[in-house]
């Protein structure tokens, strides 16, 4: 399970197999939840069909007594600002002492706990499910007990630690947080909109009444002291001892004042999200450089939170240092859930645990027809049950009608990978403002990704491999790119998500009806869900976003509901 920090999990483990994994925001309807997961435990013992007196152990991915020791009362970090920033903390800190009682009293749970190391959960989540014997493994998140980074090896099963020296307050991941809420959005929870407003910037332009470039400034800010080490400048970056502004002074007085929330967005904000990307990709490329030569290990598993960085992990692939990269889908918090449990597999195995790509993320709630139909009548809204469903669908997507899509079991992890969608065709370009301004109620200039069949992939995307969780962006083909206009970027990339049936059935067959139609293998897919609030888990949630959006169509289970 993960607590104590965002993005509240739990996974089950049956027989050495997951079955189940649960985000907790899934339920309490609080994006980024840090909630004990208490419902999302519920739901997968629900999955599984297990009580608690059939339960064995609890896996925790985070070693919390180390935390509090390392972090909050290292003496090297204590100050009259640091002080004042422990007390606002206090009550994670309690949290984190009582960390066994607190499970133990939301579970009535009496037997074995364990509790890993966070980021070595975040790469076994990477590692056991890439099917890689043999992998270099790596994690960057905000910060696990004190490090904020780990790169491994992974080797018949085994993972074995290589460096994890970089420690907190040196974080590219709470850099990218700082600069998160300095733009004017959430920390924990809209770094994604920084890394889709980072192409409309230009890192390399100056920086008004200073003698340097935007990229000049973050290459100070992030200096990189050794093969895999760097440094982050405190003189620009005041996360570790405030986080009412997350910045220095001496940040504000190069780059101004915070943006609030509805400050218009200039182009001094997006070069700033530009040059931040550029040097975050430019350190994490370096040390993947430095490791590619020194351990020799040709295939890459990435997780941890700067792993949902799909421009990032593009850059990867398309650096060629590695000939196929693994993406854990739920890289950030939630995924360390998966890991730790497959961490206490291992162990009781006495590392006996191989990797395999027998795994699929379609982990969470699931719903049967009869289950979907009953909220339907209670909506007291009109259906229909097509025996023909994907091609009714397709249908409607050619006539370039918005679908609510909602199949089988929820997917683990923030990608809505074609079972909790908002689809639709993918041209003229228009749909994608009119997506986000009538469906998703976002941001202008934040982009869609493609959905495509797995066979038609080489022919539309600029891409060295299968891309099956969205996590890798890449170029559109420039013969293709007015084909399918509404995802492309304006630097003409996409977050890639490639279908085949072994993967999802269901998604692929409405894929393959419409290309039939269309000779288009190509589908625009985004989150089932508004700007704000979680993907919708339920039927009832389903309807009611449909309800309240301009969907136009929603197909749920064998139903079809139209507007």
């Amino acid at each position: 399970m993960t607590y104590g920090a965002h993005d509240t999990s739990a996974a089950l483990m049956i027989d050495g197999q997951v079955i189940a994994a649960c985000e907790q925001e899934r339920f309490d309807l609080i994006k980024h939840s840090r909630s004990f997961p208490k419902e999302a435990i519920t739901e997968c013992m629900k999955i599984g069909h297990v009580s608690w007196d059939e339960v064995n152990e609890i896996s925790v991915g985070f070693e919390y007594i180390d935390k509090i020791r390392k972090v909050y009362l290292e003496p090297a970090l204590i100050d009259e600002a640091r002080i004042e920033f422990l007390i606002t903390d206090i009550e994670r800190i309690k949290t984190f002492y009582n960390m066994e009682e607190i499970i133990r009293h939301e579970t009535d749970f009496n037997g074995t706990i364990k509790f890993f190391r966070h980021h070595k959960a975040h790469l076994a989540s990477a590692y056991y499910p890439s099917g890689f014997n043999e992998a270099l493994l790596v994690s960057f998140d905000g910060m696990g007990e004190i490090e904020t980074g780990m790169i491994g090896r992974g080797v018949d099963g085994q993972i074995e630690v290589l460096h994890d020296n970089v420690l907190y307050p040196h974080s590219l991941g709470l850099l990218y947080s700082a600069i998160t809420f300095f733009l004017g959005w959430q920390i924990n929870c809209d770094e994604g909109i920084i890394m889709g407003l980072a192409p409309w910037g230009d890192y390399n332009a100056r920086i008004p009444d200073y003698d340097k470039s935007y990229l000049e400034v973050f290459e100070d800010i992030v200096i990189i002291t050794g093969k895999y080490e760097y440094e982050i400048n405190l003189d620009w970056i005041a996360y570790h001892q405030k986080r009412d502004t997350w910045v220095s002074d001496r940040f504000k007085n190069i780059f101004g004042q915070k943006r609030e929330k509805n400050d218009p967005l200039m182009g001094h904000h997006r070069n700033i999200a530009a040059a931040l990307q550029k040097r975050l990709e430019d350190v994490v490329l370096a040390q993947l450089n430095e490791a590619r030569k020194e351990y020799g290990l040709s295939k890459l598993c990435i997780a941890g939170g700067v792993g949902l960085n799909c421009s990032l992990n593009g850059k990867i692939v398309d650096s060629g240092l590695f000939d196929e990269v693994f993406v854990q889908p739920a890289a950030g918090d939630a995924g360390i859930a998966y890991g730790s449990i497959l961490l206490s597999e291992s162990q009781r195995l006495g590392n006996g645990l191989r990797p395999s790509k027998d795994h699929n993320f379609y982990l969470g709630s699931r719903y049967e027809n009869d289950e979907i139909e009953s909220v339907l009548i209670e909506c007291g809204y009109s259906y229909d049950a097509p025996k023909n469903l994907a091609a009714v669908t397709a249908k409607s997507l050619a006539d370039g009608l918005i679908i609510g899509w909602f199949q089988g079991a929820s997917e683990f992890g923030p990608r809505a990978l074609g079972n909790r969608s908002i689809l639709c065709r993918p041209y003229p370009e228009i749909q994608r403002d009119h997506i986000n301004s009538r469906v998703k109620f976002r941001e202008e200039f934040r982009p869609f990704a493609p959905a495509v069949l797995s066979e038609y992939t080489e022919e539309f995307f600029q891409i060295k491999q299968e891309s099956p969780h969205m996590l890798i962006a890449c170029e559109v083909k420039p013969d293709k790119k007015q084909i399918i206009p509404a995802v492309v970027h304006v630097d003409d990339s996409c977050r890639v998500q490639t279908v085949k049936e072994s993967n999802n059935r269901e998604f692929y067959k409405l894929l393959k009806e419409f290309h039939k139609i269309t000779n288009c293998p190509v589908l625009l897919n985004t989150s089932f869900n508004v700007k704000g609030q979680p993907i919708v888990n339920t039927p009832k949630q389903a309807v009611d976003c449909f309800l309240s959006t301009n969907i136009d169509v929603l197909v749920i289970g064998k139903y079809i509901l139209k507007k």
